[in-house]
């Protein structure tokens, strides 16, 4: 049977990975590396370059040398502003408001750059294997929304790779550390700093079940920000040495983000670096030199408020996971970002315990998405091993009053499939929107709209009638599926959310944090909303008995009912949710009252 490979689609640097022997095997590509940087280039001649040869024509044509692409993936081009302010490639706005990246060799947009990237990884596997490879598994951060996650699969599919499982990157990290401890049960947390992204993932191991409990993280921090900040350092000594401001000229730019990611690397195993840039740029006076010494503990406090940025995902992770931080065994370290001594110290710190550093932060997830490949492929040193990731977000619909009904809750595993049965708004609507939302808050407009559709030709009934089956079904990629299904007449419509923007970073991270501080004021809105519709419910149940039951029902009764109907009408806006209860419940005893008449008068019949 045809090898499923393991891709790690990494921000800065990729790795591609097969099973061997029960074994996951790191595939060194061309140049004899075991990791491929995640660039593509053109040279003068449009000739495409990818990986090493691209990142080394980066200062000579930095316009034309693309990097980082993985923080595009999936983004409208209002949402990537910052990215674009640290990028010297050109990137525009599409017709559809969608990123594009502008080359001399033409416009390419984000899923075509990094498929030429997985076409590399393709290519690296098949020279290894002496076999055409068509399967991967591919990995994506684990805060990566539906959006990005579709985009990875977009890239997978241009790359001529069918991509049989997005898994997350700690999961996958997990899995490559937990093979050989099959049958050793413990309670693993994963700390992922690569290039451009963090998560956290909480997971329980045992006789070959891997269970993702929760996870967290922010899709805008990486080693990327840590280059960024020794830049600006860079820029603003420079600035203030030479009076020229460096961030102008993208040549200059490029070389100094090779300069800072040098330094940082070197900061990892001493206590300082030279970052010496010759000729980085000239004005009237002749040739200008940067030349500056950066010692470890003045990069530490550079970057200290980005490493404190990784403490609080781990933090509702293990409240998400219903542990503290002595409940877990093992903390292991992954991506390049974690060789650095403040963030293993921030580790250390916040579940006070030594991390775990037995497996390579460079090449695990690699490992991992091959695991997953040979699972997938019935690979038979593998069939005791079962992967049981969750979604990141919760996902529901907009129902009446503005409420965001929650179908599937955060961190439940996926695949998942769950329906709850709606109904109509207003008497004879044909026609139920049906509005998908991702995030934690209580009201839909706090949280984000990722699709739309409709449901027609519902037959004329009462509202409340018409029973209206609404189903949300994850699968195992993360990737959602949506229908909505009329019982009655059997007609039925679905959308598969492919949001062409997705959620920015900022937006994802935001929504969580938003649902902690607003818990209180979200509960308040949405009682009111309850009341409200509790309200108006009873209104039109209470006029249309009347109205049914006619002169069977006694003068006095129904100047009871329809004084109360009066009497929660004037309050049906109030602020006052107790007002708007008393007054729900003064009507609610009336026209029981009343139906209890009726009742009694037909038995006596």
């Amino acid at each position: 049977m045809a090898k499923i490979i393991g891709i790690d689609l990494g921000t800065t640097n990729s790795c591609v990975s097969v099973m061997e022997g029960g074994e996951p095997v790191v595939i060194p590509n061309a140049e004899g590396q075991k990791t491929t940087p995640s660039v593509v280039g053109w040279n003068k001649d449009h000739e495409r370059l990818v990986g090493v040869v691209a990142k080394r024509q980066a200062v000579t044509r930095p316009t034309e040398t693309v990097f980082s692409i993985k923080r595009f993936m999936g983004r409208a081009f209002d949402e990537v502003a910052t990215e674009i302010s640290e990028v010297p490639y050109k990137v525009v706005k599409t017709s559809s408001g969608q990123v594009g990246i502008e080359t001399e060799a033409g416009e390419f947009a984000p899923p075509q750059i990094s498929a030429m990237i997985l076409q590399k990884m393709k290519e690296t596997a098949e020279a290894y294997l002496g076999e055409t490879v068509t399967e991967a598994v591919v990995t994506v951060p684990a805060y990566f929304n539906d959006a990005q996650r579709q985009a990875t699969k977009d890239a997978g599919k241009i790359a001529g790779l069918e991509v049989k499982r997005i898994i997350n990157e700690p999961t996958a990290a997990a899995l490559a550390y937990g093979l050989d401890k099959k049958h050793k049960n413990e309670t693993i947390a994963v700390y992922d700093l690569g290039g451009g992204t963090f998560d956290v993932s909480i997971l329980e191991l045992g006789e070959g079940v891997f269970e993702v409990k929760s996870t967290n993280g922010d899709t805008h921090l990486g080693g990327d920000d840590f280059d960024q900040a020794i830049i600006d350092w860079l820029v603003g000594e420079f600035i203030t040495a030479e009076g020229i401001d460096l961030t102008q000229d993208p040549m200059a730019l490029q070389r100094l983000k090779e300069g800072a990611e040098r330094a940082k690397c070197e900061l990892s195993s001493s206590t300082q670096s030279e970052i010496n840039l010759p000729f980085i740029t000239a004005d009237a006076n002749g040739p200008k030199h940067l030349n500056l010494t950066l010692t470890r503990s003045r990069f530490e406090q550079l970057v200290d408020a980005l490493i404190e940025r990784s403490v609080e995902p781990c933090r509702k992770a293990l409240a998400d996971a219903g542990l503290k931080a002595g409940d877990i065994d093992e903390v292991l370290l992954v991506g390049g970002s974690t060789r650095m001594p403040a963030v293993q110290a921030k580790v250390k710190e916040v579940f006070a315990k030594e991390p775990n550093r037995s497996v390579n932060p460079d090449e695990c997830v690699a490992m991992g998405a091959a695991v997953q490949g040979g699972v997938l492929s019935g690979d038979s040193d593998l069939t005791d091993v079962v992967l049981l990731d969750v979604t990141p977000l919760s996902l529901g619909i907009e129902t009446l009053g503005a409420v965001s009904t929650k179908l599937i809750e955060r961190n439940t595993t996926i695949p998942a499939k769950k329906s709850q049965v709606f109904s109509t708004a207003d008497d004879n609507q044909s026609v139920v929107d049906i509005h998908v939302l991702q995030g934690e808050r209580e009201m839909a407009h706090d949280n984000k709209s990722i699709g739309r559709f409709q449901l027609t030709g519902i037959p004329p009934a009462p509202r409340g009638v018409p029973q209206i089956e609404v189903t949300f079904d994850i699968d195992a990629n993360g990737i959602l599926h949506v229908s909505a299904k009329d019982t009655a007449t059997g007609k039925e419509q679905s959308i598969r959310i492919e949001s062409s923007s997705g959620l920015s970073d900022s937006e994802v991270e935001q929504m969580v944090q938003d649902a902690d501080s607003h818990a209180s004021e979200d509960k308040g809105r949405r009682e009111k909303v309850d009341a409200r519709n509790n309200a108006d419910s009873l209104l039109y149940t209470a006029r249309k008995s009347l109205a049914d039951l006619g002169d069977k029902v006694e003068a006095d009764d129904r100047s009871s009912v329809e004084a109360a109907i009066s009497d929660l009408e004037a309050v049906l806006d109030s602020e006052d949710v107790s007002v708007l209860r008393a007054k729900t419940e003064t009507l609610q005893s009336a026209a029981a009252t009343v139906a209890q008449k009726a009742y009694e008068a037909q038995a006596a019949q």
